[in-house]
């Protein structure tokens, strides 16, 4: 009987669903386990990727199942965003016509790979039922003073009349638009994450499951750090401004001082600009591109000579010059600085640039043969805080130290001298939360003229968006929408506007591993849910994913406790994390007509002896190990391998091939190998169920090769090792087949083998399963415990060395004593030649390990 993927994945895959075997139910009387991967985006087709994500929390799921525990493993849709408003610009189309026809060909995608899913707590993020459910939790945050409303300097994009997102700006420009993005002061709503900055960060102490890279990521976006809070006094003063304000993380370079910066943002440019023509053409200029550090680093540094001096702190005669400068931004400190051009790069090019003072600080301790000071032309010396260096032009005690003692020592002194205070501060900003677009959860507030700003009433939640809307013009459709804008004000009635701007769609993935624990609940959560299914036990998902939905998913889970709606326990949501690599794939390109490289998908490309032909011959060049793109045509459609394959075929692939925390690697031929594999573990067992063989003395043989595959494939399982626990299971599969053993040694092995690929090839594991009539399902089956004393050894193999090479070797007792073993040693064949009928001149046994013959 052939092994015929098509025909048992589908019998399977209707039996789990009759027996509703994955639906999960609260029950008290077990342990519950909740797994959980990062939801997709519904971008019409599901990819390699996907595949693998889905079947590494799969394993989890089910193992977790046959070993007791009442798992919850759902999915759902990260649906709102801008593709979707895009591919409705493009076509003419609707986002949630697109949006909802794609969830509905991934779902048909997702639904042949056998995912233990429980299918019935699916959701989309721009369900009204969901995003209604958000708009409380808005509402409830608001109240509980977690929200607010402020100005702030925002992306701009003046073609799409838009707020833009850090990562939406490309090389300073509108992703969608092309057009140069400005920085627009806005008011919005923003999260008041800064309030918990401390906690978010001395929490990550306690998530000792989650990859340690992923903690230092969260705590350097925080920010923490202590520093000097001072002010230079105008020598005279601008207006209003008889000071500016500065915060230093470096006060012990306060010697080194070359000029002051101000951000074009800061209250002191304002009014400059608003008398002088100059001056508001260059902060015009500055605000055209992206608000975020990494972008202003990449700019050139540009600055303007405001003409005003201030007053160094130690030195009253030492005057410095004040600059506005494009690379200081507002939101940070108090959006002006202190320029120390030996000890930073950044500042050191803007010296050179307007041909301003360098002064070292400090050099290095011990004395560098090659070190050139930044005022002989070297560059700026930044070593670490920790290094300890020689200060030169210090006024904070010692001579040698590190910088961190510097630091310490320079607020002290600072503030002794009544010269600031030291302050701790965080990098970490408020979360703006208002996007000007149509495609996203509308905030549920009203503005009224006679009562200002007003919350929906939870009665009349959701506020759905309105579907007949127009794209046809750039800006917020819901800004032209007077029947859907213009309503009652809720506490006083009179005329009033909705709020326009929706919700960043970070907002819809910060709370959605709460909802799926009670995805039908008419309030965000049903605390008995919470409080059963939270925490999720193992969440699954991308590195790029590391800082911002994660950081945001343990604010969120804090906010939802202040508000009622999660218990204690759960304000951080995910005990254990796992990153997992990417799936790639060569990439096939030739050169057009137009010198534009021409990519080829893997289909049309035959390979042979490491090169690529296309069906004319042309060779193609060959790209190993991309990420795969949809731009550069090298991605894998998951259903045409399962058409050819079957869905454990990709499943077993994707497992075996790397460690899941790497990238690996997908390649037709692996594919063809793993199909190959699971038909010689189909006809193994076919021709065991028709064998008839006695029991002999193979039988325990290869019983103890069954208990130590339970224990290595269970500890590969536990620890996320499935490429291990996956080549246990190829060696036990060769040994099953090379056994000698009885049909009914045979018949608890491949059964065995069976449970312990189930987590991988659930369906080939189900036919085997019932092939020897296994009770009920396989995926309800208990999981196989090892016998520990089937695990204990009796003989041990010992290699026989002759003058250091490996000869021979020889299975003897493992308490057999020393010099038995060197007879039964000087008895082997190879060793009996090498002596030739002489004696040898050492004999030396190792008991356990090795026997060294010296002839």
């Amino acid at each position: 009987m052939p092994y015929t993927p098509s025909e048992i994945e589908a019998k399977w895959q209707a039996a789990w669903d009759k027996a509703e075997t994955f639906k999960a139910v609260r029950d008290t009387s077990k342990p519950k386990y909740y797994v959980l991967e990062m939801f997709p985006y519904p971008s019409g087709r599901i990819h390699i990727g996907h595949v693998r994500n889905y079947t590494m929390g799969d394993v989890i799921a089910r193992y977790k199942l046959s070993t007791g525990h009442n798992v919850l493993h759902p999915m759902g849709f990260d649906a709102f965003g801008m593709p979707a408003e895009n591919a409705a610009m493009a076509s003419g189309g609707h986002p949630k016509d697109w949006t909802y026809n794609n969830i509905d060909t991934m779902v048909e995608q997702m639904k042949p790979l056998g995912l233990g899913i429980d299918w019935s707590r699916m959701f989309a993020t721009c369900d009204p039922e969901y995003y209604g459910q958000q708009q409380a939790l808005f509402i409830d945050m608001l109240d509980a003073g977690l929200i607010d409303r402020k100005n702030a300097t925002v992306n701009w994009d003046p073609v799409d009349m838009t707020v833009l997102a850090n990562e939406q700006v490309i090389d300073g420009k509108g992703w969608r638009s092309g057009a140069e993005v400005e920085r627009k002061d806005l008011t919005q709503w923003f999260f008041k994450i800064s309030d918990m900055a401390d906690d978010l960060l001395e929490a990550l102490d306690g998530l000792d499951d989650w990859p340690a890279k992923v903690r230092l990521m969260q705590e350097n976006w925080i920010g923490k750090s202590r520093g000097l809070q001072f002010a230079f006094s105008m020598v005279e003063n601008a207006g209003a401004h008889d000071r500016v304000e500065v915060y230093t993380t470096r006060p012990d370079t306060l010697m080194g001082a070359s000029f002051v910066g101000i951000s074009p943002d800061h209250p002191l440019a304002k009014e400059l600009e608003a008398d002088n023509p100059d001056i508001a053409a260059f902060c015009a200029e500055c605000r055209k591109g992206g608000t975020t550090a990494e972008a202003l680093e990449k700019a050139e540094k540009l600055g303007f000579d405001t003409g005003l001096r201030v007053r160094h702190p130690f030195d009253t005669s030492w005057e410095l010059p004040v600059y506005i400068a494009n690379f200081i931004m507002m939101d940070y400190g108090t959006g002006a600085i202190f320029g120390c051009p030996a000890h930073d790069q950044r500042d050191l090019d803007f010296a050179r640039k307007y041909d301003l003072p360098v002064k070292s600080v400090y050099v290095p301790a011990m004395g560098e043969d090659t070190f050139i000071t930044p005022e002989d032309g070297g560059p700026a010396y930044v070593p670490s805080k920790e290094a300890v260096v020689h200060y030169v032009a210090g006024f904070a005690g010692a001579e040698a130290q590190s910088g961190a003692d510097a630091i310490n020592a320079a607020v002290d002194f600072c503030e002794a001298n009544g010269v600031g205070q030291g302050v701790t501060k965080f990098r970490l900003r408020d979360w703006g939360l208002s996007r000007q677009r149509y495609w996203g959860a509308p905030i549920p507030v009203v503005h009224c003229d006679d009562c200002g700003v007003v919350p929906e009433k939870k009665e009349n939640l959701p506020v759905e968006l309105p579907y007949d809307v127009s794209f046809d013009i750039p800006g917020n459709p819901l800004d032209r929408h007077p029947t859907w804008r213009d309503v009652p004000c809720p506490a006083c009635g009179k005329p009033a506007q909705r709020e326009t701007d929706t919700m960043d769609t970070f907002v819809d993935s910060s709370w959605y591993f709460a909802r799926f624990t009670a995805p039908h609940a008419s309030t965000p959560t049903d605390m008995a849910d919470a409080e059963y299914w939270m925490n999720v036990d193992q969440y699954i998902g991308g590195i790029e994913h590391a800082i911002l939905h994660l950081l945001y998913s343990r604010f969120f889970a804090r906010a939802m406790h202040k508000t009622g709606h999660l218990p204690a326990s759960a304000i951080e949501p995910f005990d254990a994390l796992f990153t997992q690599g990417m799936v790639t794939h060569a990439i096939y390109k030739t050169d057009g007509k137009d010198g534009r490289p021409v990519y080829h998908y893997p289909e049309e490309v035959d390979l042979r002896d490491g090169s690529g032909f296309l069906k004319d011959g042309t060779e193609v060049t060959i790209v190993p190990s991309a990420k795969m793109s949809k731009s550069k045509n090298n991605v894998v459609d998951p259903v045409a391998i399962i058409e050819q394959y079957g869905a454990d075929t990709a499943r077993w692939f994707v497992l075996s091939d790397s460690p899941p925390e790497r990238d690996v690697e997908w390649t037709a031929s692996g594919a063809e190998a793993a199909f190959k594999h699971l038909s010689r573990v189909h006809r193994i067992a076919t021709d065991i169920a028709a064998s008839d063989d006695a029991e002999n003395d193979a039988d325990e043989a290869l019983l103890r090769d069954m208990h130590k595959a339970i224990q290595d494939v269970t500890s590969g399982v536990e620890s996320f090792g499935f490429n291990a626990s996956i080549a246990k299971l190829y060696g036990f599969t060769a040994a099953i087949q090379k056994s000698r053993a009885g049909t009914q040694a045979k018949t608890m092995a491949i059964k065995t083998l069976a449970q312990l690929m189930a987590p991988m090839t659930p369906h080939l594991a189900e036919d085997i399963w019932a092939m020897f009539g296994g009770e009920g399902l396989i995926a309800n089956a208990p999981w196989p415990v090892a016998d520990e004393a089937m695990l204990v050894e009796d003989t041990v193999t010992l290699p026989i060395q002759i003058n250091g090479k490996r000869r021979s070797e020889i299975a003897v007792p493992k308490d057999m004593p020393k010099d038995e073993v060197e007879k039964l040693a000087l008895a082997d064949d190879a060793v009996v030649k090498a002596l030739e009928g002489g004696t040898p001149k050492k004999v030396i046994v190792v008991p356990g390990r090795i026997v060294n013959v010296v002839v």
